[in-house]
């Protein structure tokens, strides 16, 4: 984003490896000798941008959950995906591509926490209800006949939205 003011810059994130960073260590929590390696999302304010700014520690996470924990599939995938080191993958994405680590690590977080908001916006709330009764409708009757019912109906919906990206002619 261009800015008015010569030489100022939007305040753009740093990431760096490793707890110890010269700037984290008054704002970050003491890591966890156990965990490793540690990654520190730093952002810094310059005189363009004055308001406090998060510090993310990403820790990897084995648990516990107990078994009829509603989230354990979840958690399971979260203990799972813990055991990677993303940086990779964004270190060596920011170098063929020129972008900072901080804004693909930004981009990356945003994306994800915002897909299911997206999703909503492209069907639209009446959609959604529409599709939210068909299985509502079934579990309420509790039957698999409804149940099958409901697949039916969920089918056809999903054909009649995909039928601009199959046959784009059509319209």
């Amino acid at each position: 984003m261009p800015s008015d003011r010569k030489g100022c810059q939007p305040s753009e994130p740093t990431l760096e490896r490793g707890a110890n960073s010269p700037d984290s260590a008054s704002a970050a929590p003491e890591p966890n000798p156990n965990i490793a390696p540690e990654a520190v999302l730093e952002r810094r304010d310059d005189d363009a941008v004055n308001h406090d700014e998060p510090v993310l520690t990403l820790t990897r996470w084995d648990g516990p959950w107990a078994p009829d924990d509603p989230g354990a599939n979840f958690k399971a995938d979260v203990a799972l995906y813990s055991r990677l080191d993303p940086l990779t993958t964004l270190e060596g994405l920011s170098r063929n591509i020129d972008v900072p680590v901080g804004a693909l690590a930004r981009y990356v977080l945003a994306k994800y926490a915002t897909t299911g908001s997206g999703a909503a916006l492209e069907l639209g709330p009446t959609a959604i209800k529409q599709l939210a009764s068909f299985i509502d409708t079934a579990e309420a009757a509790g039957t698999d006949e409804a149940r099958f019912a409901a697949y039916h109906s969920l089918r056809q919906f999903i054909s009649w939205l995909r039928l601009p990206i199959d046959e784009p002619d059509t319209y």
